[in-house]
């Protein structure tokens, strides 16, 4: 039985192994067929779906405060870009999946692909205009294809439809290491999310990571101020 979504998380992480703060949250997402994406997600899950289809997501933001379970800063702050899937695995447990993650700072890069995590170094900047407009811009280290540049202006609204609590009430990640699939739990207080207007979209990270989707507009665009996040023991799947 899928897990229900809901706004905190069912697995309260009682020892953390990693801090973080996720700030200034510029949040896009699109419909993908499931069978589209079952191929990209670790052995032992599928894609998680609502109403026949699945959704990928753009994520850029500013990671801040990494570092291990006590709090001592050890990354310090530096932009990201993440695109992302939606999984559940075969006890229910819903999560993300990352094809691809653009980071600022090589040290969490070396880190994060240790893990397991498929980080790239990129030159990357993220600004926001005294207009409110938050602009980000990443382009890849080392020749390999994948650049973006977006700007979006965040809204008053809020967000509290059952698509936005879909896509960002997540708890947890699956990720393949060293040939076993785990999942790794995360906790974070309930989010605020903002609704958004997209000013500006020109990427190839979501096309570099194997998928395809409408190159018309997201059919959700979001902000959120931040939060931040504990991440407990991987498990295995």
């Amino acid at each position: 039985m899928i897990e229900p979504i809901t706004p905190t998380t069912p697995r309260p992480v009682r020892r953390a192994v990693l801090t973080q703060w996720w700030r200034d949250l510029a949040i896009l997402h699109w419909p993908v067929a499931p069978h589209l994406v079952a191929p990209l997600l670790p052995p032992g899950t599928t894609p998680d779906t609502r109403g026949g289809v699945t959704y990928a997501g753009l994520i850029a933001f500013e990671m801040d405060r990494v570092g291990p379970g006590f709090g001592v800063p050890f990354f310090g702050r530096f932009p990201e870009i993440n695109v992302r899937l939606y999984s559940v695995d075969a006890q229910g447990r819903r999560g993300v999946v990352f094809c691809s993650l653009e980071a600022a700072r090589l040290a969490p890069v070396m880190v994060g692909r240790a893990l397991g995590l498929n980080y790239r170094w990129a030159r990357m900047r993220m600004t926001r205009t005294s207009g409110g407009v938050w602009r980000h811009s990443s382009r890849r280290i080392g020749g390999s294809p994948g650049r973006c540049r977006l700007a979006v202006e965040p809204h008053h609204e809020i967000a509290d439809d059952d698509l936005t609590h879909w896509l960002t009430d997540r708890w947890g990640l699956h990720v393949r290491r060293v040939g076993r699939s785990l999942y790794v739990p995360n906790e974070h207080p309930p989010w605020r999310m903002q609704t958004a207007s997209l000013l500006e979209l020109d990427e190839t990270l979501i096309t570099a990571a194997g998928l395809s989707v409408d190159p018309g507009a997201p059919v959700s665009v979001l902000y959120a101020s931040g939060v931040p996040v504990r991440f407990g023991m991987p498990r295995p799947v």
